[in-house]
């Protein structure tokens, strides 16, 4: 079997400028930390980062640091991000403002479906969400004007899946194959993300060993997933 489990710092080696990434996690609940350290580190630039957030940024909560996403944008590392709730970071608005930073907001529902569309392999999905609104005057991923689909008499837009390079993941436990579960609010974009990119990396808080658990107890399967991260610390908010 091949060996899955590396170093932060060897999983994100690949990721160059102007990439796409997509981090799972909610308001830093559930975010793979040490790979956002990984990332901070490695120093890449103009990346587009797909997620529910930006992250939260220094001093929510009394923290020292900012939590997930929100460390790659204190670091000026992100050109444009794709998101549902963004008003948690004020480093998205200071950057809308500047015209350095592009920040498509999704409806959350329609990036829960969109990334999952991309994980199975569907050609989209079609939604209500957002028909007769902002949301519908937007481009679609290629440029072009959403279409909107009339199924029985009711108004769809036409949602493209949502790709990235690298998908970044925090499961709470993970065996040596990358089978893994994540515990209450931390599942959010967690299961959803795996597969919706060309590499899946998890960073679980406990790695076991194959059939140490059930493995009917997993919700992803590990073949799904290219490289297993250690030194996730106990999540915390």
């Amino acid at each position: 079997m091949i060996n899955k489990i590396m170093t932060a710092d060897e999983a994100v080696a690949g990721v160059k400028d102007g990439m796409t990434i997509m981090v799972g996690g909610f308001l830093g609940t559930g975010s793979p930390e040490v790979i956002m350290d990984a990332l901070v580190r490695k120093g890449v630039k103009h990346l587009t980062v797909i997620g529910n957030d930006g992250g939260l940024p220094v001093g929510t909560y009394g923290a020292k640091t900012a939590r997930g996403i929100g460390k790659l944008l204190e670091a000026g590392m992100v050109d444009h991000i794709i998101a549902s709730h963004v008003g948690m970071n004020p480093l998205i608005g200071d950057g809308m403002v500047a015209g350095t930073l592009k920040c498509t907001l999704v409806p959350q529902g329609t990036l829960a479906e969109k990334l999952r569309a991309a994980a199975y392999g569907l050609g989209g999905v079609l939604t209500p969400t957002g028909v007769g609104t902002p949301v519908q005057m937007e481009l679609d991923e290629l440029g072009r004007e959403k279409k909107v689909v009339e199924i029985e008499g009711k108004k769809y837009l036409f949602e493209m899946p949502l790709r990235a390079d690298y998908a970044f993941i925090r499961p709470t436990v993970a065996d040596k194959f990358g089978n893994y579960y994540c515990s209450k609010t931390t599942k959010n974009f967690n299961y959803v993300m795996a597969g919706a990119a060309e590499h899946t990396i998890i960073a679980p808080e406990k790695i076991v060993e194959i059939n140490e658990i059930d493995p009917d107890y997993f919700a992803v399967a590990g073949v799904l997933v290219d490289a297993i991260v250690e030194g996730e610390k106990k999540w915390q908010i």
